[in-house]
């Protein structure tokens, strides 16, 4: 039987609210009530067959409270003219939220739209568009208003946004409403306040002006020789990413691993420094123009994301070889191969040839299907042979 009840009425509603289209009415003014819902009824033949069940159908029906029912006569062969249901209509918002149980979520917008119309009109239309959304920051509405007016104020501020001033705003509610809040901010402010190449939540601070904090570059020294800090052999530093840009140290090869045991075990190297890659991207480290200088040697795990990490970083260093990223290392530690959860599948054109070769056949499953080798994994007497091949022929990456 496929009669609608009274609970797909409800269900009817509820997916109208959920795509916010039973409150968006409420911001943009356009008439949406009464609203007709889809009703199916009996045919003639269940009428005839079934009349028990069709008239207790129609009063379940006519029972539900804020559902006008259209009828419709109809004679049975026994029991004479009926009537039955043709049309459902909820002819208010009021009484369509009032049958789900949510008639605060209108009052609750109708205070918000009155709230921007008054105050910043410019965020009506992300009213309109995300209206469920809107409701269910209610309680946070004033505030969000209260950032987006300060800011409005005080465009590009060059500040931490610890130092925001705005009663009942601190920094912790601002980040943990970066989302929304960018999207009101574009709405609200000026072109020119707003850097566009900047997105998602994670450059938040430099999209819109404020100050963030430094990315930090560590690194070790690997060299005796070269003493950085007085008395202190191959230190391990953090610095942040300016700093580590005006340092020009004396080097002659810079190593790059992502895992942070290798970062620590790496042996020492004459001239060299090895970076913890991990934690910034590579556009903090290319402000360091002195590593154009030097050798540079990128180690990462051999799966497509190891070999699209290189790509990226050639991007910046086009003269970077990679370190142990090789087939021969990735077939004699076949029994360490692990699954890469993830691929990467396109192109990467700053690979060279071999690495190219390699990365298709990771990519395409050609060997294993998901296959990853992680650099921690691979024996350490690679890495010291390695390195002493490198020792022996300085010019090559």
């Amino acid at each position: 039987m496929n009669w609608t009840t009274p609970r797909d009425l409800k269900v009817q509603l509820s997916r109208l609210r959920d795509r916010g289209e039973l409150l968006r009415p409420l911001v943009t003014g356009e008439a949406a009530f009464p609203l007709r819902l889809v009703l199916k009824g009996p045919s003639s033949s269940e009428l005839t067959d079934r009349f028990e069940a069709v008239r207790a159908w129609a009063a379940d029906l006519a029972a539900v409270p804020h559902v006008r029912i259209e009828w419709r006569e109809a004679r049975h062969r026994v029991h004479g003219l009926q009537r039955l249901p043709v049309q459902a209509w909820v002819d208010t918002l009021d009484g369509a939220l009032t049958l789900l149980g949510s008639r605060h979520e209108g009052e609750r917008l109708r205070q918000m739209v009155e709230s921007a119309r008054t105050l910043a009109p410019a965020l009506l239309p992300w009213l309109a568009r995300r209206p469920v959304q809107a409701v269910a920051l209610a309680d946070r509405w004033q505030r969000l208003i209260d950032v987006v007016l300060w800011l409005a104020d005080h465009p590009r501020p060059g500040i931490y946004l610890r130092q925001v001033d705005v009663p009942g705003v601190d920094s912790k509610f601002i980040e943990a409403h970066r989302a929304v809040l960018s999207e009101l901010l574009d709405l609200a402010l000026p072109p020119e306040a707003v850097q566009p190449d900047r997105a998602g939540v994670g450059q938040f601070a430099s999209r819109y002006g404020f100050l963030d904090k430094p990315v930090r570059i560590r690194f070790r020294v690997l060299d005796d020789d070269i003493r950085l800090l007085p008395g202190i052999a191959r230190p391990d530093i953090t610095l942040d990413a300016d700093s580590f840009a005006a340092l020009d140290l004396p080097i002659g090869r810079v190593f790059i691993t992502e895992n942070e045991t290798n970062f620590l075990a790496f042996p020492p190297v004459r001239d060299g420094i090895v970076v913890f890659g991990a934690g910034y991207g590579w556009d903090a480290l290319a402000r360091a123009r002195w590593l154009a200088r030097s050798a540079i040697h990128y180690w990462g795990d051999i799966d497509t994301h190891g070999f699209a990490i290189l790509d990226q970083l050639r991007r910046h260093f086009g003269h970077v070889s990679s370190f142990l990223m090789n087939r021969g290392i990735l077939t004699a530690h076949c029994q360490h191969w692990g699954e890469e959860p993830d691929q990467v599948t396109n192109d990467l054109p700053w690979l060279e040839n071999e690495e190219r070769a390699l990365f298709d056949d990771l990519r395409h499953n050609r060997i294993r299907p998901n296959l990853r080798l992680e650099q921690e994994r691979v024996g350490f007497r690679w890495v010291t042979d390695g390195l002493r091949r490198l020792a022996g022929d300085p010019d090559r990456g």
